[in-house]
């Protein structure tokens, strides 16, 4: 009998939820094994189930998916990721193949693609399109960026940083994490610090450049 794959599903709307597990209850040796709607609960989830592959939304509540993506990895090097989005750009693609995706899939490319996406990760390679390819290699040649917020802050920076730009203030952010109001002062002032920002709407303006808003 051919070993079953098993996938943890990662997005917050619930119809995209119910049409990847019908495709892939398609496959006999697919099996979803959980689901989650929110980046806390993706990454709450992924530790306790650890399954094979993660099919993860970019744009999620809570912590997006990059960032769900950054904290995963940073615990569990092997684990294959594939991300599903709705953004194509060649500045997306990049930072999330940067970030350490497995393979990247646009949502509106479901169905055999879908397939062969798990079918190429699960084989130990990269998942892209050709013209995906091209784009990551130039950008890679292009160099880093050094101001990128998944290379330069911490996940817990990132997350404090959503929270400020969003409007909330130091303690409805403390109230949100759970966390003090000192410790949330503290990572700002760090934020701060490691972006050369002195004023509110410079940090808007660099969530905005880097799609952190949520």
């Amino acid at each position: 009998m051919e070993k079953k794959i098993s996938i943890m599903l990662a997005d917050d709307h619930a119809l995209v939820l119910a049409g990847l597990k019908l495709l892939l209850k398609k496959r006999p040796t697919f099996h979803v094994i959980g689901e989650a709607t929110n980046g806390h609960e993706a990454i709450e989830l992924y530790h306790t189930l650890q399954p094979d592959i993660l099919i993860l939304d970019i744009s999620m509540p809570g912590l997006n998916g990059i960032q769900v993506l950054t904290e995963i990895k940073s615990q569990h090097k092997q684990a294959k990721i594939i991300v599903l989005t709705m953004h194509e750009d060649e500045d997306y693609i990049s930072l999330v193949m940067q970030a350490g995706a497995s393979g990247y899939i646009p949502k509106a490319a479901f169905d055999e693609e879908l397939y062969t996406a798990i079918d190429t990760v699960m084989a130990g390679h990269i998942y892209l399109r050709p013209e995906e390819i091209h784009s990551v290699i130039n950008s890679m040649r292009s160099g880093t960026d050094a101001q990128n917020p998944f290379i330069l802050l911490s996940p817990r920076e990132r997350e404090i940083l959503q929270f400020l730009v969003k409007g909330f203030s130091l303690t409805e952010t403390a109230e949100e994490l759970m966390i003090s109001i000192k410790t949330v002062d503290t990572h700002k002032t760090r934020i701060m610090n490691k972006l050369s920002i002195s004023k509110k709407h410079e940090l808007v303006e660099y969530a905005m450049k880097y799609n952190l808003m949520g």
